[in-house]
């Protein structure tokens, strides 16, 4: 079992779980959390987009692509390449999901982020600095609601509400779609989400449920004790149970020989 001790050596991602259990958590994706303990829901009303007049001058993200022969939710990637996805939901404190990137890079790792609208709204340069460590950048819905319990105009403006501010930072409506509250889409969200641009829809078969806030030896002991070649794992910026679980998650997946790479590269 993985041990994750107070006195880690990264004193980024320390700061950033103090920042963190300052009350600056995002929403988990279950509607079963206890009440207890659980993240700040976002608000229900999205605020105008912030206008980023330099992202115009920056590369364009790349597109979403079609996978032949993956099905329309991808859960996993080849079970026989020593590959794994770390997928963050993201929303939270800016501070701490760069704290996060950073402690990734330094492993060499990269990831995936699927990325609230509001979130984008309020910290515009985020997406940009997701990019540019060489992460996936996708969409979380624009308000992070149940989108699977919306009807099909309100699914549809989750979905391209994200989709447009993501193409208006970065000039892609991002690799990946996840639907909000939920591991999977409904039928009629992913084919909303086809409609929008996103082929496949991004689901996982390992859930860390940090957004639970069971500790940081419990969170890597989820990840550590289901992850596998292939594994596409559930992780929440804006949690002090994941900062402080990363390190040693890392490690153990280095130890294994296991690369984390973005959702992209495991799926391509």
């Amino acid at each position: 079992m993985v041990r994750v001790t107070p006195t880690d050596r990264r004193s980024a991602l320390r700061a950033g779980a103090g920042l963190v259990a300052g009350g600056a958590f995002a929403a988990g994706c279950s509607p079963a959390v206890p009440s207890s303990g659980a993240a700040v829901q976002p608000a229900a009303v999205s605020r105008s987009p912030v206008s980023r007049p330099s992202a115009a001058r920056s590369p364009a993200a790349p597109a979403p692509r079609a996978f032949p022969g993956q099905p329309a939710q991808i859960t996993h990637g080849p079970r026989g390449r020593p590959q794994v996805a770390l997928t963050f939901h993201g929303q939270g404190d800016p501070a701490v999901a760069r704290a996060l990137l950073g402690e990734a890079e330094r492993h060499g790792a990269r990831v995936t982020v699927l990325a609230v609208g509001t979130w984008l709204d309020e910290h515009p340069d985020v997406a940009r600095r997701v990019l540019d460590g060489g992460h996936d950048l996708g969409n979380h819905t624009q308000r992070h609601l149940d989108v699977n319990a919306m009807s099909e105009a309100e699914a549809t403006a989750e979905i391209t509400g994200c989709a447009q501010r993501l193409r208006r930072l970065t000039g892609s409506v991002g690799t990946w779609f996840r639907p909000s509250r939920a591991s999977r889409a409904s039928p009629l969200v992913a084919a909303l989400a086809r409609r929008a641009g996103y082929p496949h829809v991004l689901s996982y078969d390992v859930d860390s449920l940090d957004f639970t806030s069971p500790g940081a030896p419990a969170v890597a002991r989820n990840v550590l004790d289901g992850v596998r070649n292939g594994s596409v794992v559930s992780l929440h910026f804006g949690y002090a149970d994941t900062v402080a679980a990363l390190p040693a998650l890392l490690d153990e997946l280095d130890r294994r020989g296991l690369r984390a790479v973005t959702a992209t590269e495991l799926i391509g």
